[in-house]
């Protein structure tokens, strides 16, 4: 097998779990370090991510047109109804605009397209080249939101600034200027706001289902099938439900300072943290013991479906080793929760984004012998896929390519799917593609290659 190695200034990111090792100090939450062709995204991916299922909100990107090309239009996130985040709008700033400033440019664009699309807000997107220009988004968008009776917004998310995570900041901080704007009239005592959920597939619609069929009023998601109207007013729910806990922990501990609500953090993958996700609320609530009584009546119900099902796919997947490398390390403990009920090994774990307390749980949850990486490189999961003899690999559409060019089976847990993988369904749905892809009978015509040459 061709050698591969980790950089110098990479191996404090890198941890194998062992008897021997007592101490545990991963270094993380710092900048990617140069060379390694890092995974990680910049601030403006970060910011996007979030911000753009608000559904009827205008989405200006103010920049060169390349960056415009990072839209929800290639990824999963899905509305009930309006379809204007779909649509990637640009200033398209060219070399004189550089030297002279986009601001009047920016000003126009933006009477044009709120005029033409009418829609309840407008984010304005700041790139690496506003940072440099210096153009004052802040004033512009104050003054087109005095002009035309909307909330205009900057969203300070300049690429070079940080990394996804700053993203995350920036695009709370935007949100946090419309929430509190609403009315709370009617909206009842056992209410939430779910945050961190996207929507992708359809995800936001099953959760609130089974949130609904316990009695509880879901006011706004956000930002998934969003809508301004709802984030606006979001200050009246009792209580912050955090499914995406790197991106929207932020807003949840600003509203409870702000607003006195509380949060809670959950997963919504797998059968035993979707459980806990609904017994939680349900014991938030627990003056209304008819909450938890329907609560159990979902869990039982769906439960009762499932587990029969993945019964099946365990007699296939047992002893099969799994590799998990994935943006937020939360979404990583209910992957390996999962991939325990299907009988599966996990022998890496590694995030984008995660910070010491993550990569702490992890090594909780983990076996002996296990990988914990941060911010990894495609060398890096080449080397730790070959050398643990995994068998299927789980990331995003970056990490596919790694899969396939060693051989390896994959299962895209990102923004770009199309199937839901969150909800009881989800779990069916998760173990099903793992169960195909790694059972394919197409790997005996790809051996395991000794490298990425």
């Amino acid at each position: 097998m061709e050698k591969l190695e980790i950089l110098e200034g990479r191996k404090k990111q890198v941890f194998e779990k062992n008897k021997e090792t007592e101490t545990f100090d991963i270094k993380c939450e710092t900048t990617s370090l140069s060379g390694s062709v890092s995974q990680r995204a910049c601030v403006f991916c970060g910011s996007r991510v979030v911000l753009y299922p608000v559904a009827d909100a205008l989405h200006v990107v103010h920049g060169p047109i390349g960056c415009a090309a990072y839209t929800w239009d290639i990824r999963g996130a899905v509305s009930s109804g309006p379809e204007l985040h779909r649509l990637s709008f640009s200033t398209d700033l060219k070399e004189m605009d550089v030297i002279y400033g986009g601001e009047k440019k920016l000003y126009k664009s933006l009477l044009e397209l709120i005029d033409q699309y009418e829609p309840k807000a407008a984010f304005i997107y700041s790139t690496c080249i506003i940072g440099l220009i210096g153009d004052d988004i802040d004033a512009v968008c104050k003054k087109v939101s005095e002009e035309k009776g909307i909330p205009v917004l900057p969203v300070h998310s300049e690429g070079f600034k940080g990394t996804k995570k700053d993203g995350y900041k920036a695009a709370c901080d935007a949100l946090m200027k419309i929430v509190g704007t609403g009315s709370t009239e009617g909206i009842g005592k056992y209410s939430i706001n779910i945050l961190g959920e996207f929507n992708l597939a359809g995800e936001a619609w099953i959760i609130k289902d089974y949130y609904e069929q316990m009695g509880i009023e879901v006011v706004s998601t956000m930002t998934g099938d969003g809508r301004v109207d709802d984030i606006r007013r979001s200050h009246g729910a009792s209580l912050n439900i955090v499914q995406c806990s790197g991106s929207m922990v932020r807003l949840a501990k600003t509203m409870e300072e702000k607003y006195g609500i509380p949060y809670l953090r959950v997963s919504y993958f797998g059968i035993e943290d979707m459980s806990k996700a609904l017994y939680d609320v349900a014991s938030h609530f627990s003056d209304n013991p008819e909450i938890l009584q329907a609560a159990k009546k979902v869990v039982s119900r769906e439960v009762g479906e499932l587990y029969p099902q993945l019964l099946e796919f365990r007699k296939a997947l047992d002893g099969k080793k799994a590799a998990i490398y994935v943006g937020g390390a939360f979404k990583a403990f209910s992957l390996i929760k999962a991939l325990d009920s299907l009988g599966m090994d996990v022998v890496l774990a590694g995030s984008q984004t995660g910070n010491k307390d993550d990569y702490e749980g992890l090594k909780g949850m983990c076996d002996e012998g296990t990988i914990i990486v941060d911010d990894s490189n495609p060398v890096e999961l080449s080397k730790f896929i070959l050398e643990k003899e995994v068998d299927l690999l789980i990331g995003g559409v970056k990490e596919r390519p790694i899969a396939y060019k060693l051989g390896v089976s994959f299962c895209d847990h990102n923004h770009e799917r199309k199937i839901p993988l969150a909800g009881f369904i989800g779990m069916y749905n998760f173990a099903k593609e793992v169960y195909e892809s790694v059972m394919s009978p197409v790997w005996q015509f790809a051996p395991r290659k000794g490298g990425l040459s």
